[in-house]
C-alpha cells in the first residue's frame, strides 16, 4: 500500500496526503482534509515512512551526543542518562565520540545537523583554546538556525543551555576531608594544562588546602592525559622520585585507576604505602580494591538533566543547571 492509494481514497492530492500523515516544516492542511487523510490510511493500513516524515518536518525523532570516549565509564553513565530520557520522549540517541580530540566536536555536530537530529547534548569539559571553542560556536549556531536545539555538560563559555557540575567544590571539599584525616602532604595528578574541568579540580583542591597551611610542591603537581594512561604515567613519574607523599589525588577516577596500576607494578600498596583519592564515583569503583575515596558526581541523572534542557521549549537567555557533589570516604584513605 502506498501514499498514492491513500490520496487516491481521500480525493486529495498526493502533495496533500504527506502533509497530513508526514507534517511539513512549513505548510498546513486543513483539519477536514488531514481527517480524511488520516481514516483512508486507517481504512487501507498505510504505514508511514519515517525517513519521508523526517524529510517534510525538517528533522527526526533523534538526538545527537558526542563524548569523548565511549568506552571511559564517565560517559557511559552519562549516555544512560540521555538514553533514559530521550526514550521516555519518544526518540533514539544517535552517540558519537570525538577520541579525545576536542577540535573533532564542530564537525560531528555538522554530520548531526546534516543528519537532521532534533537536538544534540554535547558531555565534556571544555579546552583553554577560543579558537576551538569558537568553532563549535559557529557549528552551533548553525545547527540551532536551523531549528534543532542544543545542551552543554560542563563549562558555560558556548552561549548554549548548559549543565555545570560544581568541580571546584567537589575539590576543595575533598581537600578539607583529607586533611581532617590527618594527611599533610599531597600529590595531584592534575589533567591537561588546557582542560577547564581538571584546571578547575586541581587548583581548587590545591587552594583549599593553603587555606588550612598546607602547601604542594610544585614538582608533585603533574599533568598529563585525562586517562587511565595518563593516570599511570603521571604516578609512575611520581614514584620514581626520591620522596613520596602521603595521598595522591587524581582528578578524575579514570586515572585514579591507572594511578592505581601504576603503584601495584612496582609494588606500591595503596593505602599502605600511599593513599590515593579520585573524582566522579564512576560505575567501575563498585569493583575495585581497595574501594577507592572519590568526589560523587550524579552521571545518569546529569544526562537526564542536559537533555530535559536540550527538549524544552526555547528561551532568549542562556539557561544553567548546577549539579552538586558529594565527597564519598572509602578504604582508599583510612587517614593517618
Amino acid at each position: 500500500m502506498t501514499l498514492s492509494d491513500v490520496a487516491r481514497e481521500a480525493g486529495v492530492s498526493l502533495a496533500t496526503a504527506s502533509r497530513a500523515i508526514n507534517g511539513s516544516a512549513n505548510r498546513v492542511v486543513r483539519a477536514d482534509l488531514r481527517e480524511r487523510v488520516l481514516a483512508a490510511a486507517a481504512k487501507l493500513r498505510y504505514s508511514p515512512d519515517a525517513n519521508a516524515q523526517a524529510m517534510a518536518r525538517g528533522r527526526t525523532t533523534s538526538i545527537g551526543l558526542v563524548v569523548h570516549d565511549i568506552a571511559d565509564p564517565f560517559f557511559s553513565s552519562i549516555a544512560a542518562g540521555v538514553t533514559r530520557a530521550a526514550d521516555r520522549a519518544g526518540l533514539q540517541v544517535t552517540l558519537t565520540s570525538t577520541q579525545h580530540d576536542p577540535s573533532r566536536e564542530a564537525g560531528l555536530v555538522d554530520l548531526l545537523k546534516r543528519q537532521r537530529a532534533r537536538a544534540v547534548v554535547i558531555a565534556g569539559g571544555r579546552m583553554d583554546d577560543e579558537d576551538a571553542n569558537a568553532d563549535l560556536r559557529t557549528a552551533l549556531d548553525d545547527y540551532r538556525a536551523g531549528g534543532g536545539s542544543v545542551a552543554l555538560i560542563g563549562q558555560p563559555v558556548l552561549g548554549v543551555d548548559t549543565v555545570v557540575v560544581d568541580n571546584a567544590r567537589g575539590a576543595a571539599d575533598l581537600a578539607r576531608a583529607l586533611h581532617g584525616r590527618g594527611y599533610r602532604s599531597f600529590a595531584v595528578l592534575g589533567g591537561p594544562e588546557q582542560h577547564l574541568t581538571a584546571r578547575e579540580r586541581r587548583e581548587a583542591f590545591r587552594d583549599a588546602l593553603a587555606e588550612l597551611g598546607t602547601t604542594i610542591p610544585d614538582a608533585w603537581i603533574l599533568t598529563g592525559a585525562f586517562t587511565h594512561e595518563g593516570g599511570e604515567d603521571a604516578m609512575r613519574a611520581l614514584l620514581r622520585g626520591d620522596d613520596r607523599p602521603q595521598v595522591v589525588f587524581a582528578v578524575n577516577d579514570v586515572m585514579a585507576l591507572g594511578a592505581l596500576t601504576a603503584a601495584r607494578d612496582v609494588g606500591v600498596r595503596v593505602p599502605d604505602d600511599i593513599a590515593l583519592a579520585g573524582f566522579d564515583d564512576i560505575s567501575t569503583l563498585r569493583d575495585v580494591v581497595p574501594g577507592l575515596t572519590t568526589v560523587r558526581v550524579p552521571l545518569v541523572d546529569i544526562g537526564i538533566a542536559a537533555t530535559e534542557l536540550a527538549l524544552a521549549d526555547p528561551s532568549d537567555d542562556v539557561r544553567l543547571t548546577h549539579v552538586p557533589t558529594q565527597v564519598v570516604l572509602r578504604e582508599s584513605t583510612p587517614g593517618i
